[in-house]
């Protein structure tokens, strides 16, 4: 069973950049973003749900340490008990210390091979890397390795 999913923008843009962001709606039950991502995404499709936060209390809080679309969209993951996909360091680690599961671009692109939805990750993460998605050559090497590449 696919399970639910918010994102914030970063994965959403790089995705969409390398042309490859219908890996997310064939990997995932539900994608959702908060309205900043919605925001700073600006894309439209129809499998992409925009959601409403409840916890403006939360979403201060983290917009302390992180920027808005990933204050929002940590506050979604944890209001809606979904995984989060963020790269950014900060972001990942208040997600966690919230109890919220995160995966990051390069850990979809790795599931997305597992479950048979792409054939290979190291075309994607190269034109990632054309498109000035940051991926640490350590990462890159991981991802590689993991997914058999």
């Amino acid at each position: 069973m696919k399970e639910a999913v918010v994102s914030d923008s970063t994965c959403l843009i790089g995705l969409e950049r390398a042309g490859c962001l219908d890996i997310l709606p064939a990997l995932f039950d539900s994608v959702m973003i908060p309205p900043e991502v919605e925001r700073e995404f600006s894309g439209k499709f129809d499998w992409l749900k925009v959601e409403n936060l409840t916890n403006s209390l939360l979403v201060a809080a983290l917009q302390m340490i992180v920027d808005s679309g990933e204050a929002e969209a940590i506050a979604l993951a944890s209001e809606k008990n979904c995984l989060l996909i963020s790269d950014d360091k900060q972001a990942r680690s208040a997600a966690k210390r919230l109890g919220v599961a995160v995966i990051g671009t390069v850990g979809v692109l790795i599931r997305a091979k597992q479950n048979g939805i792409i054939a290979e990750t190291k075309p994607i993460l190269d034109s990632l890397d054309a498109n000035d998605f940051r991926i640490s050559r350590a990462l890159r090497e991981e991802a590689l390795k993991i997914a058999g590449e």
